[in-house]
């Protein structure tokens, strides 16, 4: 037997359970730690100096709780480049936006913005993936997400790249993980 089709045929069936144990799992996580994590107030975090947002020309005006995963694709040599697949939670436990590849967030609401590339980044824990601020490369629509000046991701846990190289090419790993997300806006809007 092809051993890549057997290491396919595993892979797929772990990805078919894996979401149903892990997705629950993380939610029970979070709604555990729910009132520390989503607080109401909407205070710029605690940062790094990297990745600090001036205060003075800039609030937050959004702060959403991210559950998903990272998913990387083996390229022959490396895990390659992390796209984002999570759910922004409010501080209700409501579910309020999308985070997918862009690295992009669309509201309910139907506002979309889109990070520029690179962000600036930290590493504060080794176990997660980096802490960054990124800038809007886009922005649209009315809603949470309209005229984001700033894009700050903290406080995360998990989501980095597996340590064992793929077995084949094309391979995906689907990396639990979540963050705390910060939209600021000008501080006159």
């Amino acid at each position: 037997m092809n051993t890549n089709n057997l290491h396919q045929n595993k892979s797929a069936t772990t990805r078919a359970w894996m979401p149903a144990i892990v997705g629950p799992a993380l939610l029970a996580a979070c709604a555990a730690f729910a009132p520390a994590v989503l607080a109401t107030d909407n205070r710029a975090p605690e940062v790094p100096d990297d990745i600090v947002v001036d205060t003075t020309t800039n609030k937050v005006h959004f702060h959403g709780f991210g559950v998903g995963f990272q998913i990387y694709t083996w390229n022959g040599t490396s895990w390659g480049t992390a796209v984002p697949d999570a759910t922004l939670f409010d501080e209700d436990g409501n579910v309020v936006a999308d985070h997918f590849a862009g690295p992009s967030w669309r509201s309910n609401s139907g506002s979309l913005v889109v990070g520029k590339l690179p962000p600036k980044a930290v590493t504060v824990d080794r176990t997660a993936i980096p802490w960054l601020r990124l800038e809007p490369l886009i922005t649209e629509g009315p809603g949470v997400f309209a005229a984001t000046t700033f894009i700050q991701r903290v406080n995360t846990t998990g989501g980095k790249a597996p340590l064992e190289d793929g077995t084949f090419v094309g391979q995906v790993a689907k990396v639990p993980y979540t963050a705390d997300y910060f939209f600021y806006r000008h501080s006159n809007d």
